[in-house]
């Protein structure tokens, strides 16, 4: 019954692939998708009518896929897995007892272990290659150096994700040196409490990168926990638990950081005249009191900003900002993270501007439909699985520019159904 099976998977994988291929040949692509469906169909052929020549026949078919993935795309392991991965998972189960049972003529084992050997050394080998690489060198005979660190940071805070809105995570300080710093030792230690669960994912993880402001430091923890401690003592000021519910379908459990605002129209002293924006992994950002981390009623819904709004298939644990917004210019600028590979019916990657006083939305920019910048309507939704930012960006006030880290839309490993613009961003 396996053999039958099997070569009833090899029939329908010849049919696709041959279908396919003459497709491709049509729009002028490679012929290799024609030939190796028809190889496919033989193979069945030879497997049902229990030949071990169906074994020889696929190993041709796994080192001719081979030689032409490395032809077409050379060891570039992102672009030879897709081309082979299914084909040396095949073969390694017509390796085994159950997909041989009962086959007549010259055993096909050795030539079939040899082709599924070299395609692992190849991948093996792909895997610590880089063939689009570029190596290159500064020319300092020609080009002067100019520090710009970006914006107006003291040399011993971080304001930013990156220290500055720039995002260079470069600090200027320079009394720790590598001769000295084998020399340090700890001033304090401070544990956040905030461990793995029994219930939590398996990446739980913690990934703060802290901020600095006067003489205070500013972290999240996995679990959205927002916490203040002195920088100077290690105690904790104070602390902020958002309550956030678990959820199974999360790919992330984690919070890579907050950011920092002041607020120049409140009078320094007064509730809220500076604040700690918190994302947490259940979609939602909340703004503190940097002072005391008391929720700020005034911004959005009492305190709270929906980033579920708009969003196609708003479903729980599959869209969650796990990095701090970016501040400029009394905007907050937030992406998210949307579940890799669960499905095709997911949320947006839109990028979202919003005032940082009041929370209202001022625009919105979706790579799946970039022209529509306006804040949409209640009833209109941004477009699924659009290329997202996970990460956090970074700008250049007197340009006006912001720049933009997106990753592939979801599911991120497959290239069908993407539009022009989804290619393009």
């Amino acid at each position: 019954m396996a053999v039958v099976i099997t070569s009833l998977i090899l029939f329908l994988i010849g049919l696709a692939i041959g279908g396919g291929g003459i497709w491709l040949v049509t729009l002028g692509g490679s012929w290799y998708y024609v030939i190796v469906g028809l190889a496919f169909l033989v193979a069945a052929w030879l497997l049902y009518r229990r030949r071990s020549t169906a074994l020889w026949l696929y190993a041709a078919i796994v080192l001719g896929t081979l030689a032409w993935a490395v032809w077409e795309t050379g060891f570039d392991w992102w672009e030879l897995g897709p081309r082979g991965g299914i084909i040396v998972l095949v073969a390694l189960w017509l390796l085994t007892p159950w997909a041989r049972r009962g086959l007549t003529g010259p055993d096909g084992r050795a030539p079939l272990i040899l082709a599924v050997l070299a395609s692992l050394a190849v991948a093996g080998y792909s895997m610590t290659t880089d063939p689009k690489d570029i190596a290159g060198e500064l020319n300092t005979d020609k080009v002067t150096p100019t520090a710009d660190l970006g914006g107006n940071v003291p040399a011993g805070e971080w304001h930013y994700y990156g220290r500055t809105q720039y995002g260079q995570r470069y600090s200027p300080l320079d009394q720790i040196t590598a001769e000295n710093v084998a020399n340090l030792q700890p001033a304090w230690t401070y544990r956040t409490g905030d461990v793995k669960g029994p219930d939590d994912i398996g990446e739980t993880t913690y990934q703060v990168t802290p901020l600095k402001i006067g003489d205070t430091l500013y972290i999240c923890t996995p679990h959205n926990f927002a916490i203040a401690i002195d920088a100077a003592s290690g105690k904790e000021k104070w602390r902020f638990d958002p309550q956030v519910k678990l959820n199974k379908d999360r790919q992330h459990q984690t919070c890579r950081g907050v950011s920092y605002y002041a607020d120049a129209k409140v009078a320094a002293g007064q509730p809220c005249a500076t604040r700690i924006y918190l994302p947490t992994s259940d979609a939602r950002l909340i703004a503190l009191d940097a002072a005391n981390g008391q929720v700020c009623p005034t911004f959005a819904e009492g305190g709270t900003l929906n980033l579920l709004a708009n969003m196609p298939y708003p479903k729980p644990g599959y869209y969650y900002s796990t990095s701090a917004p970016l501040i400029v210019a009394n905007k907050i600028i937030v992406g998210g993270a949307v579940n890799d590979n669960y499905s095709t019916q997911e949320p947006s990657g839109v990028i979202r501007a919003y005032d940082a006083d009041t929370g209202a939305l001022l625009w919105n920019w979706d790579s799946g439909n970039p022209d529509q910048t306006t804040p949409l309507p209640p009833d209109q939704t941004y477009t699924n699985n659009s290329p997202n930012m996970w990460s956090t960006a970074s700008v250049d006030e007197k340009l006006g520019l912001l720049y933009v880290p997106l990753g592939n839309k979801t599911p991120d490993q497959l290239g069908a159904g993407r539009s022009a613009n989804d290619e393009k961003f």
